[in-house]
């Protein structure tokens, strides 16, 4: 796991259990804005990429949100090959609604977690 993966984890995983909570509180819009929080932290680590991916997978079949399941295992199978090459679009939320190669502006508080996460990884 790279030093930026290590640093960028809890904060990834922050985002994924506020989404577990707002699903268990009924509230799939939130849930799923958490999820994709989780995907544009998780960009610059390709295992929490994939991890992200899966989450988002296994909410939408869950849902039965079968447009948002099909795009997420194109998704699932190019996001480490892409990461690996440095084609992930910065910013991308990550669900299929968006194109895969789109970049997005980040937020700026996940900006400032990306930046801290880079600079302790240094």
């Amino acid at each position: 796991m790279s030093a930026f993966a290590k640093q960028i984890r809890p904060y990834v995983q922050a985002e994924l259990a506020a989404a577990f909570e707002a699903e268990r509180q009924g509230d799939q819009h939130l849930a799923f804005r958490r999820l994709e929080r989780a995907h544009v932290l998780s960009q610059g680590a390709t295992i929490e990429h994939l991890r992200v991916h899966g989450h988002m997978l296994r909410f939408a079949l869950q849902k039965g949100l079968v447009r948002e399941a099909l795009g997420q295992i194109p998704r699932l199978l190019l996001a480490a090959p892409l990461s690996l090459v440095g084609l992930i679009p910065t910013g991308n939320t990550g669900g299929s609604n968006v194109s895969g190669l789109r970049p997005m502006p980040v937020p700026a508080d996940l900006q400032q977690i990306i930046d801290g996460a880079l600079a302790r990884s240094g």
